[in-house]
């Protein structure tokens, strides 16, 4: 079992290195209009996010492995405590925010992406409060 977190630990922090670090791209995105900083940070995003879809993958398939593990097979009893709701619908949210990013990528390849710089700078900010919510679920277990 702990090779297993171990690999999911990994993989989640790859995945937030993206899921933090996209926003801030789509932040110099909307700054700087010009075409060769275009060009140059949709090659950034689009590498960035190849990588945040490979990770996301392993993240998905660790985090079952190990709640296959943990719960002794998928046993009924641990998905009666609310905790386990909460963060698999934070993750759900997560998710939300990954394939949300794709598409504010698409939209700056096509030149279609409305929002201004400051509104990224929120947007950057969102995923950092969902974190924090599963990292107190997992270890506090409160109800």
């Amino acid at each position: 079992m702990l090779w297993v977190k171990t690999f999911h630990l990994f993989f989640v922090i790859s995945w937030f290195a993206g899921i933090f670090y996209l926003p801030r791209l789509f932040v110099n995105h909307a700054s700087h209009k010009s075409d060769e900083h275009h060009e140059l940070l949709i090659g950034m995003e689009h590498r960035l996010i190849k990588m945040m879809d490979f990770t996301l993958v392993f993240v998905l398939i660790t985090g079952t492995w190990l709640l296959y593990i943990v719960s002794g097979g998928f046993e009924k009893f641990y998905f009666q405590q609310g905790w386990i709701h909460a963060k698999i619908l934070l993750v759900v949210l997560l998710i939300a925010y990954h394939y949300w990013c794709k598409k504010i990528h698409q939209n700056f390849k096509q030149n279609k992406e409305i929002h201004s710089h400051k509104w990224f700078r929120w947007f950057n900010e969102m995923p950092v409060f969902v974190l924090i919510a599963i990292i107190y679920l997992v270890l506090a277990k409160p109800f």
